[in-house]
Formats: C-alpha cells, structure tokens, sequence
C-alpha cells in the first residue's frame, strides 16, 4: 500500500468518524433556524466577513514587515491562496501553496519566502493559544489542559528559530518580532468575528472573548487537518468548545456548521481571484503586461543590403519551386536573396529549391517548423539585410506579395510585419481551418492586448533586421504565437498588411488540432513567462 492510499484511508476515517459523532448532536430544525438566522440579516454577516478579511490584511502587512521586496497585492495573494488550498486539499497541504505563490510571482527565493512563511505561521499559532488561555481559562482547561502549554512552547520555539533563520536571510530587524506577534493577535480578534456573529444571529449569547477562544480551539484541533478545510474536524472542536461554555450541543453544532460554511465560502471566492490577481497570476503571465518597453533604437541599414526571403521546406518538392521562381527578382529596389530551410526533407524538395535559384541550408533532419524558423531567422539575419521576408513554401501565400510585406519594414515604419488573410482576400479555406484561425487569432489577440490583430497564425511575415537578429522562437514544433510574443514584448512596432490566400492544391498540412494545442499552448506559456 502506498502513501497516498494511507493518507486517503486516515483521511475517510477521521471524517467518518467525526460525522458519527455529530450525528449524535445534530438538530435539523436547529441548523435550519441558524440558517435562516444568517440569511435573513446579510448585512451583520458581512460586516463580519470584512473584519474576517482586514484579519488576512493584517497578516500580509506582517508579513510584508519581514520578507523585503514583498508587495501588498502579492503577500495577500499567497495568503488567499494557501487558505483555499487548505479548504480543497487535505493535510493542510495549502501551507506550501503560500510559498509557492510567492516563489512563482515574485523574484524572492526561495530561503526568504519559506523561513518567513514557517515564522508568521508559527506566530499565528502562538498568538491564538495565548489569546485562549488569556480570554477563556476555563475552557483551555476543560479541552485541553496541560497540552496548550506544551503547544504553545513548541510554536514559541519554532517561531523564534524561523525568526533566526529568516535573519540571516534578510536584513530584518530584532524588534519585529514582537510587532509580528501583535498582528497575529490582532487578526485572530477580528477572525473570530464570523464565529460571535453566527453564534448572535443563531441565539447563542457568547461574548467576544468565547468567540476568541472557540475559534483558537477549532484553529488548534486543525494544525493537521486531515480533510479538505478540516471538515468534520473543525464541527467537533467548535461543538465541544460551545458546549463547554454552556451552549446546548444542537445550536452549537449549528453555529459550527454554519460559521465553517461562511469561511469556506469566503476562502473559495477569495481564493479563486488571489490565483490570477495581482499580475502575474499563480500560474505566471497568462497575457504580455500591459507596458512594454520602448521600440529598439533601428540601426543603419547599407545602400547595398539585399532583402532576404527564407522559405522552410518539409516535403513540399511539387510547390517549392514555384514559390521561389515567383517571387520578385527585387523588392524595395533591393536585390532580394533567396533561402531555402530544408528540414529533412524524404523528396526532392531541396533540388527543386535549388533548381529555381534558392540557396539550400539543410537540417540535419526533420527538428520542426519552429526550428527551421529559427535557423533560417539567424541565417538570413547573418547577411546583412534591410528586411527578412518569412513565407511557407506550400503555395497558399503569393510570393508576389513580398513587396508590400517588406514596405512598412523598409520605410522604417515598423520592425514586424504580419501579412493578414482575414484583412486580404482568401479564395479558399476550409470551414474547420477558417473556424479555428479565427478562434486562435482571437485567443492571440487576447495574450497580446492588440486590437488590430486579425491574423494569428499567418505563413507570411517579414521582419527589420533587428528584430530578425533578436527574434527567439522557444520551441521546435511551430513558431507563430510565440515569436509575436517574443516581439512585442521587447518592444518591435507591429504591422500588418493585406495579402492573397489559397488553400493548398498538393501535399498536407503538418497542423493536427490535438497535436497543435498540447505542443503549442505549453510553449505560449514558457513565453509569457520567459525573462
């Protein structure tokens, strides 16, 4: 058996045993008035919900005063974050999404992000304990005795090493540690708010210092929760704890129930927004921000630059030939060279780009489009040129639109140039590939913020000879959305011009939908999120 097949079976057998014993105490029409109770006054429960949130608005301004380079926003995230993992997730599992967050979407390390995440927690535990002992004595007593003593020494000790540990980290201050205890304080005071409002509306009179106390008991029963948000586990602790101050056991599960289904609800809306606000979001970059740098200052270009075209080939001997002869003998007034990219080629695709009058540079075999993208970016860039054209070698593009592809480039108007079927003339597409062009150019437009985007995944490019020296395409299977990334985001001017488009007559195109997105989407993230 497994570990994971342990953890599942402690799990199912904690919560089955829990739900067996608030079986015994659960009333239905109890519960139900308490439900009623909370529904037919919003205004009270949220009153104690924005006290329960200021509570985790508290804990990011502690946690920004000791981890440097913390910002509010993100500090606030991995807060929410870790709470909705502890409310999805069993063995309080959330805790390492806290550090996660922060080592994701910040530029701090690792050491930092962990010691301060190991010191607050352990302060947090420290700080509810006390305030039990300190507001409820009897009660620590009854449920606990000796034992809070001996926890609450451990997270004495734990929170200072953490401190220790996170010192020799950072540049943080002795005094803070006690601030950092105050706040923890301070927050679980306005946390228990949601336990004392539930318990009023429901009918069970506690004063603030039991809403205190019942919400350390419940927090100390969960230190390892077993199940997702301690369910089962969190109703028994706060039943036992209410029943100890004199509440009958049947409201007092209610106001268990009831409380522990407002938190949850506030951790899972919380939560969701702290997982893609502030930017970046949890998973990184999910669109180029919304400020990019300036446009690269463009070089000289010589009176003798050629413009170079550089066709990638795989398999294409019938149409290759023809898209060399019909390209412009020059463009711009510029002599235009010719490449071909062979990438490992089974037919005689590289002789018939030769024979038209393209020079051949072979891959070693078949990497990809992306790699003969990339190999063919770098080789046209090494020629000195005024303007690098891109166009697929299947015939569907004209090569006798080469001359308005590379006059924005040319007249220094813009570094790169996307030629657009959907702004042109299409003679034909099938329905399936009009259909997904449009989803994925939307979907391109989105990542990119542009508006005038109309044509994601066109064959027909050019590029200034800046931006085809600094162009980097991440992956080997296919180049268009992440080479646009890549360009906008170090600060090229994008175009776009009108061309002419017919579907291919001969061969078959290497894009299957499946294939595509599980190799392309992954690769649009790395961009995004690339340095």
């Amino acid at each position: 058996m497994n570990k994971r097949t342990v953890r599942i079976c402690i799990g199912f057998t904690v919560l089955v045993v829990a739900l067996v014993y608030l079986a015994g105490t659960v009333s239905g029409a109890e519960l139900g008035r308490a439900v009623r109770a909370v529904l037919a006054d919003p205004v009270e429960l949220l009153a104690a919900l924005a006290l329960y949130g200021a509570a985790f608005w508290l804990r990011t301004v502690s946690w920004r005063l000791t981890l440097p380079g913390l910002s509010l926003g993100q500090g606030w995230a991995a807060l929410h974050v870790s709470l909705l993992g502890n409310h999805v997730l069993p063995f309080r599992l959330g805790e390492a999404l806290r550090v996660t967050s922060v080592l994701r979407r910040t530029e701090i390390t690792f050491g930092p992000a962990t010691a301060s995440t190991v010191t607050l927690r352990a302060a947090d535990l420290l700080a509810v304990l006390l305030l039990a002992a300190v507001a409820a004595p009897s009660l620590v007593a009854a449920l606990a005795g000796g034992w809070v003593w001996i926890l609450a020494a451990a997270m004495a000790v734990v929170c200072v090493a953490g401190f220790v540990w996170l010192r020799r980290r950072t540049e943080l201050k002795a005094h803070l540690l006690p601030v950092v205890l105050v706040l923890a304080a301070l927050a679980w005071v306005l946390e228990s708010a949601v336990v004392y409002q539930v318990a009023h509306l429901a009918g069970a009179a506690i004063s603030p210092y039991d809403a205190v106390a019942v919400t350390a008991v419940t927090i100390a029963a969960q230190t390892v929760a077993v199940t997702p948000g301690g369910f089962g586990s969190y109703e028994a602790a706060a039943t036992a704890a209410l029943a100890a101050l004199g509440i009958p056991a049947g409201i007092g599960f209610a106001v268990a129930l009831v409380t522990h289904a407002v938190k949850t609800g506030y951790s899972l809306i919380a939560g969701a927004v702290a997982l893609l606000v502030p930017a970046p979001s949890y998973w990184g970059r999910v669109r180029l921000p919304r400020a990019l740098p300036a446009r690269p200052e463009p070089r000289a270009v010589p009176a003798g630059a050629p413009v170079v075209a550089f066709i990638p080939v795989f398999n294409e001997e019938e149409t290759v030939g023809q898209v060399v002869r019909r390209l412009p003998a020059t463009v711009g007034g510029r002599e235009l060279v010719v490449l071909a990219v062979d990438d490992g080629s089974t037919d005689r695709s590289a002789a018939a780009a030769s024979a038209a009058g393209a020079r051949v540079i072979a891959q070693p075999r078949n990497l990809g489009l992306g790699a003969a993208v990339r190999r063919g970016l770098a080789e046209a860039a090494a020629l000195g040129p005024a303007a690098v054209i891109y166009l697929d070698a299947d015939g569907e593009y004209f090569p006798e639109d080469a001359e308005s592809l590379a006059a924005p480039i040319l007249a220094g108007e813009a570094d790169y140039v996307v030629g657009s079927r959907f702004s042109g003339e299409i003679r034909r597409m099938l329905p399936h590939r009009r259909f997904g062009n449009r989803v994925l150019t939307r979907w391109v437009r989105w990542l990119t913020r542009r508006r005038d985007l109309t044509d994601g995944q066109s064959g027909y490019r050019a590029f200034s000879p800046a931006a085809a020296r600094d162009a980097e395409v991440i992956h080997d299977y296919n180049y268009a959305q992440v080479l646009t990334l890549d360009l906008l985001a170090k600060g090229y001017v994008y175009r776009e011009v009108p061309i002419r488009y017919a579907f291919r007559e001969s061969g078959e195109s290497f894009v299957k939908l499946g294939r595509y997105l599980r190799k392309v989407v992954p690769a649009v993230h790395r961009e995004l999120n690339s340095p």
